[in-house]
């Protein structure tokens, strides 16, 4: 039987998509942002987008166009970032609790999590297949291992296997380290626009050849555990000043929290408190 992603309405329950990662390492929320928000981004990224150049190697694709700072850019990145499904189960495959020996006791901590990369990714004609890859390679992580990273891949077009539609590897996230992809464990990922693939970092996936006529563009974010590093800087992508403007929710999730036991602070306190317009740093 040839390999298959699971297919999950907006409204599905947290525990059934974190089933269905646990086993498959991704899976497709149909439907999952409504049209006016999807209209409400294309024109707050489409004049930049447009104006950027394609990449200059293979990973980053010679007719692909890349578009990053996202929260800085558009507002409507909030209703990506604390979509109840996408958050939950990122919570519910990051926030897993470790035991640590404290003296003579033995205690469990729970990590937060934090956005790591925004990235809206325009797929002209004539690109070639991406190399397959695992994202946990950013952090130097094992694999197979625990979930550190949740993804989510936003149709802003349709997406399609002939014109680069992003393509996955089920099961990859549970192979041993020295276990290569092969083309017909392949899944080319076709969903409609405000659809997105959900994804974990020990998974494997690439961006698609497209041999359309016309370009495909996806948005993509991830979170992260708060011990690792984010990907992109979201303290220098987001100025403050815009920062203000979220809810106090995302702006933790943007980095600006402690994650337990005790990462993150500023003065030997809540790093939230620079937010504050009266905070000063001494």
């Amino acid at each position: 039987m040839s390999p298959q992603l699971s297919r999950l309405p907006a409204d599905a329950s947290v525990d059934e998509a974190s089933e269905i990662l646990d086993r498959d390492g991704g899976l497709i929320a149909e439907n999952l942002i409504d049209r006016d928000t999807l209209k409400a981004l294309w024109a707050d990224l489409r004049p930049a987008l447009a104006g950027n150049e394609y990449g200059t190697n293979s990973f980053a694709g010679q007719k692909t166009k890349r578009l990053s700072s996202l929260f800085a850019r558009s507002r409507q990145m909030e209703k990506l970032a604390l979509n109840p499904l996408f958050l939950g189960v990122a919570r519910a495959q990051i926030q897993r609790a470790s035991a640590e020996q404290f003296g003579s006791q033995r205690v469990e901590i729970t990590p937060n999590i934090q956005v790591s990369i925004t990235q809206a990714i325009q797929i002209w004609p004539g690109e070639s297949q991406q190399v397959a890859h695992r994202d946990d390679v950013a952090h130097l992580l094992p694999c197979p291992g625990p979930t550190n990273r949740v993804q989510i891949m936003l149709a802003m077009s349709e997406f399609s296997a002939e014109n680069g539609g992003t393509v996955v590897y089920p099961g990859s996230h549970r192979w041993e380290a020295d276990r290569s992809p092969k083309p017909e464990e392949a899944v080319a990922t076709e969903m409609s626009p405000g659809s997105c693939l959900i994804w974990v970092g020990g998974l494997y996936h690439r961006g698609g050849p497209n041999r359309s006529p016309g370009p495909r563009t996806g948005l993509t974010m991830s979170y992260v555990r708060g011990n690792l590093r984010q990907e992109e800087n979201q303290y220098l992508a987001v100025p403050r000043e815009i920062l203000r403007e979220y809810p106090e929710e995302l702006q933790r999730l943007l980095g600006y929290d402690i994650c337990p036991p005790n990462l993150g602070w500023v003065d030997n306190e809540d790093p939230h408190r620079v937010l504050r317009e009266d905070a000063t740093v001494s």
